[in-house]
């Protein structure tokens, strides 16, 4: 057998006349994290839904670890909807027992294991404490560990981090890092580009159910060109917007944030902003994430 992984074939699924996904295909490796981004409704909820059984396909295949899932296979899942699903009334620990015993741990296992986990997340809160009581970002990381506790090998994140304070993303970014190092395979949602940005190795874009982008988060910017220019120099925002080739230039504070018809006008930008010598900055770049989503988003055609 092959390296291990999910991998989905030209999954196709319609509703009436809307197509929601349109012959869909990626793989996910052991190990890896693959960012599913798209606008509401691209298709992404549908694409998780598929692969979690919830729905089936119209047309295409599913595996894992080249065979279709069985049931066993299912409890190797762990699924955090985008929709949180705790019960209020219940505590923590009763919480997070409830959903690992769906998933084949044993109560004594399971009941040893929370404390460690609640440090791990920093949850702010006792065992016996009632989720009701708890704060978002507490009652959110309770539930990100009933998913893990679990250690599944493939997990599917919805929009883990939505609504949460910087130090809480980055607590809970540090745990999905740290079960992609143990080599579970993981897909992951987010509207947030910047986060999508530093933890995954791979990108999917959907649009209107179509992929539009495949490939690293390196390959996916640098096919779009070094057409970005963050510039501090001399020259003033007018001679700049002068120069043949510059789409668009923003101002910043002391420096420029120019936007270019092709990479190559940046060698001419370069020349005549250290023609008088030293500069304080010339980073030429591709476009960010957020701003390719943007452009791919917006683009009938794309």
């Amino acid at each position: 057998m092959g390296i291990k992984m999910l991998s989905l074939q030209h999954l196709t699924k319609s509703f009436g006349k809307m197509k929601a996904v349109d012959d869909v295909t990626f793989d996910v490796q052991h190990g890896k994290i693959l960012g599913l981004i798209g606008q509401n409704g691209a298709g992404k909820t549908t694409t998780f839904r598929m692969i979690l059984n919830f729905i089936e396909p119209d047309r295409g295949l599913i595996t894992w670890n080249d065979q279709p899932f069985t049931q066993a296979q299912y409890d190797e899942l762990g699924y955090l909807p985008e929709e949180r699903g705790l019960f209020p009334k219940m505590t923590v620990e009763n919480q997070i027992v409830y959903f690992a015993e769906l998933r084949g741990m044993k109560r004594a296992d399971i009941r040893r294991e929370i404390p460690r986990w609640l440090e791990r997340f920093e949850v702010k809160a006792k065992p016996t404490d009632k989720i009701k009581d708890l704060s978002k970002g507490n009652a959110q990381k309770v539930q990100l560990i009933a998913t893990l506790i679990h250690q599944p090998q493939l997990v599917i994140l919805d929009e883990p981090f939505s609504g949460l304070d910087p130090v809480n993303v980055s607590i809970l970014r540090e745990g999905i890092l740290e079960l992609k190092k143990q080599g579970a395979a993981i897909i992951y949602s987010d509207h947030n580009m910047d986060n999508v940005e530093q933890v995954s190795d791979q990108l999917v874009m959907l649009r209107s159910g179509k992929m539009v982008l495949h490939g690293t988060v390196d390959d996916v910017r640098q096919s779009f060109g070094r057409v970005k220019l963050y510039l501090e120099s001399g020259l003033s925002a007018e001679q700049v917007r002068a120069i043949e080739g510059v789409i668009e230039v923003k101002e910043q504070r002391q420096r420029l944030e120019l936007t270019l018809a092709d990479e190559t006008v940046g060698q001419k930008i370069f020349t005549l902003a250290t023609a008088n010598g030293y500069i304080p900055e010339f980073n030429q770049q591709p476009p960010t994430l957020e701003e390719i989503f943007k452009m791919k988003a917006g683009a009938p055609n794309a």
